[in-house]
């Protein structure tokens, strides 16, 4: 019987059973690399942010710009978390099925048939892997997970030294004398900068919308992707 084109659950002999066990601890041991990769990059992202703070915040004259700057490396940071979240996705979710279908079922019952097709499903993306999620979805996840918080801190950071330095705020107008930036003037940067805020916002509550509309979907929130 051709199995591939079959999905009619089958058991397992305890050869295979043995080779799938060794199968999930690699996709494990890959999703764990993975992982640490992504802190990795996320680290990267408070240490520039540190020492960004550290330089602004050194003296009452110190200029604000690099609280700025640091913004460029921190979407970069961003960037490339993104990227690596997509490949840490695949072996997750690797795991994730062969947990669902082999390891829960054995444990619940001793069988290895929650639904029928899985083992094509896991075949298939074997046999043909791909990135289980796009990049903008990867951007959203990152976002929401850690640097929703490292931009909020960067925003109030800036908008704190603004404010205190070199001297407590006392006027609306001195707000845009401080954030201007040579010929651009400071009500600019800070459209700018409340955009870049609101974007990247945005971006957050649109990427909980889809993964929740992609967990209706697939009925679960533990499938591929």
């Amino acid at each position: 019987m051709d199995h591939d084109k079959d999905d009619t659950p089958r058991s397992f002999t305890s050869a295979e059973l043995g080779f799938l066990a060794h199968v999930y601890r690699g996709e494990l041991y890959r999703s764990t690399l993975w992982r640490t990769r992504l802190d990795t990059t996320t680290n990267w992202s408070v240490v520039t942010l540190g020492i960004a703070l550290s330089i602004s915040f050194s003296s009452p004259q110190a200029s604000p710009i690099p609280l700025l700057l640091v913004g460029v490396l921190i979407v970069l940071f961003l960037m490339l978390e993104a990227r690596r979240y997509r490949y840490f996705n695949v072996w997750r979710a690797r795991a994730r099925w062969m947990e669902k279908h082999i390891v829960a079922p054995m444990l619940a019952d001793g069988n290895l048939h929650l639904e029928r097709g899985w083992q094509q499903t896991l075949a298939h993306d074997y046999r043909q892997p791909s990135y289980h999620v796009s990049v903008r979805v990867a951007v959203g996840r990152r976002i929401r997970r850690n640097y929703l918080w490292i931009l909020l801190i960067q925003t109030i950071a800036y908008l704190g030294k603004l404010l205190v330095h070199p001297a407590p705020l006392r006027s609306f107008g001195q707000l845009l004398d401080r954030a201007a930036i040579g010929p651009i003037p400071g009500w600019l940067v800070l459209l700018l900068g409340a955009v870049y805020c609101l974007c990247w916002g945005g971006f957050a509550l649109w990427s909980r919308t889809t993964d929740r509309q992609r967990a209706r979907l697939r009925g679960d929130s533990s499938g591929m992707g």
